[in-house]
């Protein structure tokens, strides 16, 4: 059965406000209105229930009646930094995946063999993906996805993490044992035109592994998948473990 519709607000206290493109979605697609009962969502972990109160032309006022801890959230931080790809749709799918998988941290980046452009509205689309999917997945926060320029950029906002692995379309073996990792992990996949050697050269310096992901050569947006979802399995975040 459905659950009750679930929907992102800057504060909350007592009362709650819901406007802009959250506003219009309770109203005009899912035909909310006063006395519905919704979850609110600020990013802090907990889901506060509520009662609309009442309905303005730009806003709905909402009556907080219960709040408890999400449960969905991963109990390790993980972390994607992908290259940023030409086809949009691609880059949602990246991010739309990793938010269901668990993912914490998102930033896209620009390297050496990339070929496509950021701008503001990009971002903020893919910042929308991962909001919706969310919701969807039932996660209480909506990882924020980051664009940086360059890629040693990228490597040095990753440097806090216990694991660091960096998908090498040419390394011969993995550096890491991907099986036994515990911890917080940075996970790092390129674009379509992958790595160049020195690019591997400077993730290893920064303290990145560099892992494959078998013999065949996987497209960009497969490999980001395979990546998040063989380390989420080793870290627990897919399943218990069989006693």
């Amino acid at each position: 059965m459905a659950g009750l519709k679930r929907f992102f607000v800057d504060e909350i206290g007592a009362t709650a406000t819901l406007s802009g493109e959250e506003f219009e979605h309770a109203k005009n697609v899912l035909r909310l209105g006063v006395g519905d009962e919704i979850v609110l969502l600020d990013n802090s972990g907990k889901e506060y229930t509520g009662v609309i109160a009442t309905q303005e032309k730009r806003f709905m006022t909402v009556n907080i009646i219960g709040e408890k801890q999400g449960d969905k959230e991963p109990k390790t931080k993980v972390a994607l930094a992908f290259g940023y790809l030409k086809n949009a749709d691609k880059n949602e799918f990246i991010v739309q995946k990793a938010v269901e998988l668990g993912v914490s941290e998102l930033i896209a980046f620009s390297s050496e063999y990339s070929s496509a452009f950021m701008n503001e509205n990009k971002l903020e689309r893919l910042n929308k993906v991962s909001k919706e999917a969310s919701k969807q997945c039932m996660r209480s926060v909506a990882p924020t996805v980051v664009y940086v320029k360059t890629f040693k950029d990228a490597l040095e906002r990753l440097e806090n993490y216990q694991n660091k692995l960096f998908a090498c379309e040419f390394a011969l073996r993995s550096q890491a044992n991907i099986s036994a990792l515990s911890g917080s992990t940075a996970l790092v996949v390129g674009s379509e035109g992958g790595f160049t050697r020195e690019e591997e050269n400077l993730a290893n310096e920064k303290g990145f592994s560099s892992v494959t992901l078998g013999k065949r050569i996987l497209r960009a947006e497969t490999a980001a998948l395979a990546l998040t979802s063989v380390v989420m399995f080793s870290l627990g975040e897919l399943g218990e473990e069989v006693k």
